[in-house]
């Protein structure tokens, strides 16, 4: 992700959460070291089509905010963005990616529980704007997974 694709990115997030990341929170993860800013482009458009924000620190991963732009979410475009997540925290020598999703958010357990992630606890009340619980999920990495 670069400052060039943060029109976009900023359209996909303002569609996908209540209370949506500002311009400039990407902005400054963009610039940090240990962030991992991503956007997945269409090969024919040049369009974004998602993006993911992962950080790795020490040997752990987490994984911040991912999103798909609604007309490709049928086109597998958030497992590969997880999935690069995936490889670049295995990569860097995490041995644990997280998370947190809404206790609502269906769709995203889904992906998650198809990739492995386990089920390590709630938090009540986490999301400030409606006041939904956070699942914290985790999954193992792999030296296969880089």
């Amino acid at each position: 992700m670069g400052r060039a694709d943060l029109d976009e990115v900023m359209a996909i997030e303002e569609v996908s959460f209540p209370t949506p990341w500002s311009r400039a929170l990407f902005e400054e993860e963009i610039g940090r070291s240990f962030s991992d800013a991503l956007v997945a482009v269409s090969p024919e458009s040049g369009e974004v089509l998602g993006y993911a924000v992962c950080w790795i620190v020490a040997d752990e991963s987490h994984l911040l905010n991912i999103a798909v732009r609604p007309d490709a979410r049928v086109q597998r475009v958030g497992t590969s963005l997880l999935r690069e997540c995936i490889r670049r925290g295995a990569r860097a020598g995490a041995v644990l990616i997280h998370l947190e999703v809404r206790a609502g958010n269906r769709a995203a357990l889904r992906l998650y529980a198809r990739d492995g992630f386990s089920f390590r606890g709630i938090r009540r009340g986490y999301y400030t704007d409606t006041g939904e619980d956070a699942i914290l999920l985790s999954r193992e990495l792999r030296e296969s997974d880089a």
